[in-house]
């Protein structure tokens, strides 16, 4: 038995040197898009540097800006981030629909080497204990080619950082890792993606984004608003929200829940950094009879029937 010891640490220490190697042949991209950060406050920074340690190399494909969004990323000073320039179609008005373009020209300076591609919006934040979770995944599902992409959990906040959104209106499942297949592409707003048509076969993680897209002022909520008017309105709606008092109310909710977990590091400074006050009564459920049922059902089950998804869950 102690004869055949040496062969069998020789076969592990085999063993060994193929995982190190199938680990070390798995890169990971990250990609995002930005246009007038700074005028609209959008926390890019916060979620490129969320990422930064779990990719190889960043590209932010940053649109003609107005402001000083271009010095904005060249501050964060990391050398895995690539920024490239691109001019946002003025045609493309109605739905979001430029966003997806912009997000399949960002992916598509992804390089063929890297395994996965991490896209992150600019308002979208990952929270650092979940990076281990992530890696583990990518790794996991490097070489099963059936899992086209990684499905994230979200909190969407409201108003302030001390609220989520906790109704259907929200969407609690989105994939933010794709496989580097340029047969996939951003569907509609690029909310999600798609091959074609298809639903992207995925493969569920225990890992969520933090959605901040709506915890601004009020004053600069209107403002992003108005801001972005032209990319998802025809004239007349786009005049109406320009029209419009420059001042979101946040009380049209329809249902929120106090948040009592921790924020990403990378937003601490952010958040100390607030300037105002919301008060929201989270008793308050605004809901159609029909939509009460479904909130009701969800919260006692965990399932949220006649959900819209982009995905196929293949590996729960």
């Amino acid at each position: 038995m102690l004869q055949s010891l040496p062969k069998t640490i020789g076969k592990l220490q085999k063993f060994s040197v193929i995982w190190q190697t199938k680990e070390a042949d798995m890169k990971i991209a990250g990609f995002t898009i930005i246009k007038n950060a700074v005028i609209n406050d959008f926390p890019i920074v916060e979620a490129i540097k969320s990422i930064l340690p779990v990719v190889d190399e960043m590209i932010v494909l940053i649109g003609d800006s107005t402001d000083e969004t271009i010095a904005l990323i060249e501050s964060i000073g990391d050398p895995k981030i690539k920024i490239h320039h691109s001019v946002w179609d003025k045609n493309l008005r109605k739905g979001g629909t430029v966003l997806a373009v912009e997000t399949n020209k960002a992916f598509e300076l992804i390089d063929d080497s890297f395994t996965w591609a991490f896209y992150i919006q600019g308002d979208e934040v990952v929270h650092e204990k979940y990076h281990a979770k992530i890696l583990d995944a990518c790794n996991k599902y490097a070489d099963d080619v059936e899992v086209q992409g990684l499905l994230f959990k979200y909190k969407h906040f409201f108003g302030t950082y001390d609220y989520v959104g906790d109704s259907r209106k929200w969407y609690a499942h989105e994939t933010r890792i794709i496989r580097n297949n340029k047969a996939i592409s951003a569907y509609k707003d690029a909310q999600g993606f798609r091959i074609g048509k298809a639903k992207l076969p995925v493969a569920a993680i225990d890992a969520s984004i933090y959605h901040y897209g709506w915890v601004k002022s009020p004053e600069q909520m209107r403002k992003k608003q108005k801001e972005s008017a032209a990319f998802w309105n025809d004239d007349t709606k786009m005049q109406e929200i320009i029209s419009s008092p420059d001042y979101y109310d946040f009380s049209g909710f329809d249902s929120l829940e106090k948040f009592t977990e921790t924020h990403p590091n990378v937003m601490l400074e952010r958040i100390h950094k607030k300037n105002w006050t919301i008060d929201l009564d989270i008793s308050k459920k605004n809901f159609s009879l029909k939509n009460r049922v479904l909130y009701y059902f969800e919260k006692f089950t965990g399932i949220r029937p006649f959900d819209f998804r982009n995905h196929k869950i293949i590996r729960p």
